[in-house]
């Protein structure tokens, strides 16, 4: 999508500091960090949110969560970390191209 700020950094279009790549997914940094490690994993082919998840196309997320457990493993904090995704405006999704935010390094707080 030509409009998409993701789609446009996997297309080099947009520089970004790049944690890992392979033909599905791409991982970058956050450039505004919300923990000492924090990067973005996304998807190549573009689906707006989780919401657009569907049978025919959840292999990818499966495997975005290999990916992610690989670099955690790799990057030395596979001891605790967050994954995060939002879903629509509502839950703070500002751009719609699904991502998931990877975030450790610090003591992270609970949900309750």
């Amino acid at each position: 999508m030509e409009d998409c700020l993701f789609c446009n950094i996997i297309a080099g279009k947009i520089p970004s500091e790049k944690v890992y790549e392979d033909d599905l997914c791409y991982a970058f940094r956050d450039i505004s960090p919300l923990a000492p490690t924090h990067f973005l994993v996304v998807p190549k082919a573009h689906l707006a949110s989780a919401a657009e998840v569907t049978e025919e196309n959840a292999a990818v997320v499966g495997h975005i969560f290999a990916v992610i457990a690989k670099l955690a493993k790799d990057m030395g904090f596979a001891d605790g970390f967050r994954v995060v995704t939002n879903c629509g405006e509502l839950a703070g999704q500002t751009v719609h191209h699904l991502h998931f935010h990877v975030l450790s390094g610090r003591q992270l707080g609970s949900f309750n």
